[in-house]
C-alpha cells in the first residue's frame, strides 16, 4: 500500500499522480484527494492502480447512486459531483487539443449539460450463464475485466428498463438455450421500447412464447437477432408501431430501426444539434456536406434551412434510413445521401461530391484522419464544424486542420452525453481565415 496525491483525471475518469517521476493512474480517486492505493499494474513507464482508502477527500466526491458502482465497468464517475463532471471533461478536451495536436480554441464554449439519470436510450447488455454464481448473469462488463457483473438495477437506464432486470435474469433462465444469448440490445423511443435478443441457437415454440408473454406484461416489444444487425425482427408484437424520435427545434421525425446506430443520449442529442446548426449557420443557396451521416441526424436539420445537403455514409442500410427519413420529412428535393468508405476518403472523392461551402464531420471514435487529409484546393469548405466522441482522435485530426490545411479553431466545447461515464462527446469548428 502507498500514498499519494492526485493531481488530475485521465481520459478515463482515474486519478491521475506523479510517484518518484512515474505517473500512476489509480481508479476512484478525484484530483485534490490524498489517498492510499495499491498498484495491480505495472509497466516501465507508468502504474495502473485502484483506490484502497481516501484519507483526504474532494469536496466534489459524492455518495454513488448505484449499488453495482466500482463492479460495473458502466460508470467510472459516479463518485464526482455531476455539475463537476462536465468541467473536468472539458479541461480533459483542451488537454488533448494542446498535448496532442497543439492546438488551442479560440473560444472555448461552455458544456452542454443534460438529465444525470435515466437517460441512456440504448445499451447493450451482455448476458452470461454462470452456474458458479448462481446462473444467469445480466450486466454491463466488470471493470478491467470480460466478466459480467451482475446487474439488478441500473439508474442510468430509463426507470421502466432499469425495473426489468430482475425479470429478464428470470426470464432468460427459464429457456430452453440461456448459454447461446450473449446479449440483448436495449433501444427506447419516443413511443415505444425494444429489446433485441441474440441468439446463437434457434428458439423453440416454449421459448418463444416466453419471450411474447414478457413483452405483453411488461409494455415492451421483443425482437430477436438470429445473425447480424440486420437480421434483427419483431416477434411480439409482430405488427408493432416503430421506433423513432423527435427533433422538434426543427419540426423532424427519425424513424429508426432497434440495431441502428443513434445517440445514446435524445435530450443532449437534441441541444448538441441545435450548437451544431448556430455554428454551421447554413442559408438556402448553399451546398453543405455531412460525413458519416448516419440516419441524416444533422443532415435533415441542415436541410431545413434551404441548404443543399448531401451526406455520406458506411452503411448502405443508414444510407437508405436516411433517404427514407428525408423522404417523410418532406426534404427529398434538397438531400442526396450516398454510402461510402469514408476512412479511404482521397482528393478525388471529396471533389467528387462538388462544390462545398460547409462541412460537417460526424465520426466514430476512429475520427476521420483520411477525410481531413483530403480536403485540397479543388474542395475547401470555408467551414468546418466537427462532432467528435474521441477527444484524441479529434485533436489529431484537428492538428491536420490547422497546421497542415491552414484552418483556424475558432471554437471548442464539450456535450455530456453520457453523464457519470468518462465518455467525452465535443463539438469544434473550424474556419479559413482566407475566405
Amino acid at each position: 500500500m502507498s500514498v499519494t496525491v492526485i493531481e488530475s483525471l485521465d481520459l478515463e475518469g482515474r486519478g491521475v499522480a506523479r510517484v518518484d517521476g512515474k505517473a500512476v493512474f489509480i481508479e476512484g480517486a478525484l484530483p485534490g484527494e490524498t489517498v492510499a492505493y495499491e498498484v495491480h499494474r505495472s509497466r516501465p513507464n507508468y502504474d495502473q492502480a485502484h483506490t484502497l482508502q481516501v484519507l483526504r477527500a474532494s469536496a466534489l466526491r459524492v455518495t454513488p447512486r448505484c449499488p453495482h458502482f466500482g463492479v460495473c465497468g458502466g460508470c467510472s464517475m459516479q463518485h464526482l459531483d455531476a455539475s463537476a463532471q462536465a468541467a473536468i471533461k472539458q479541461r480533459v478536451l483542451e488537454d488533448a487539443l494542446w498535448h496532442v495536436g497543439r492546438v488551442r480554441p479560440r473560444m472555448v464554449h461552455a458544456a452542454i449539460h443534460g438529465p444525470a439519470w435515466g437517460y441512456r436510450d440504448r445499451a447493450r447488455l451482455t448476458v452470461r450463464l454462470v452456474p458458479s454464481k448462481g446462473g444467469v448473469l445480466v450486466g454491463f462488463h466488470q471493470r478491467r475485466s470480460s466478466y459480467v457483473a451482475d446487474m439488478h438495477t441500473c439508474p442510468v437506464l430509463p426507470k421502466h428498463v432499469s425495473a426489468l432486470l430482475p425479470a429478464l435474469h428470470r426470464l432468460i433462465a427459464g429457456l430452453s438455450i440461456p448459454d447461446r444469448l450473449p446479449q440483448i440490445e436495449i433501444a427506447r423511443g419516443q413511443a415505444a421500447t425494444v429489446l433485441v435478443f441474440r441468439h446463437l441457437l434457434p428458439l423453440d415454440a416454449a421459448d418463444e412464447a416466453r419471450l411474447a408473454a414478457f413483452a405483453q406484461a411488461h409494455r415492451v416489444q421483443v425482437w430477436l437477432q438470429p445473425a447480424g444487425p440486420d437480421s434483427a425482427h419483431p416477434l411480439y408484437p409482430r405488427d408493432a408501431p416503430g421506433l423513432y424520435y423527435t427533433l422538434p427545434e426543427f419540426g423532424l421525425r427519425m424513424d429508426f430501426r432497434p440495431t441502428d446506430f443513434t445517440q445514446v443520449n435524445v435530450h443532449i442529442n437534441r441541444v448538441l444539434i441545435r450548437r451544431a446548426l448556430q455554428w454551421l449557420a447554413p442559408v438556402a443557396g448553399e451546398r453543405i456536406a455531412d460525413l458519416f451521416c448516419g440516419l441524416g441526424n444533422f443532415s435533415l436539420p441542415i436541410a431545413r434551412s434551404g441548404a443543399e445537403v448531401v451526406g455520406v455514409e458506411g452503411s448502405e442500410a443508414l444510407v437508405r434510413r436516411a433517404g427514407d427519413n428525408a423522404r417523410r420529412n418532406g426534404l427529398a428535393a434538397n438531400t442526396r445521401f450516398y454510402a461510402a468508405n469514408l476512412f479511404e476518403a482521397t482528393e478525388d472523392s471529396l471533389a467528387a461530391l462538388g462544390p462545398l461551402d460547409k462541412l460537417l464531420i460526424d465520426p466514430p471514435r476512429e475520427g476521420a484522419l483520411a477525410v481531413v487529409k483530403a480536403i485540397g484546393p479543388q474542395q475547401r469548405p470555408r467551414r468546418i464544424v466537427y462532432v467528435s466522441c474521441n477527444p484524441a482522435t479529434l485533436a489529431r485530426d484537428a492538428a491536420v486542420l490547422v497546421h497542415d490545411k491552414g484552418y483556424v479553431l475558432s471554437g471548442a466545447g464539450i456535450a455530456n452525453m453520457f453523464p457519470h461515464t468518462s465518455h467525452v462527446e465535443s463539438i469544434a469548428v473550424f474556419d479559413d481565415p482566407r475566405r
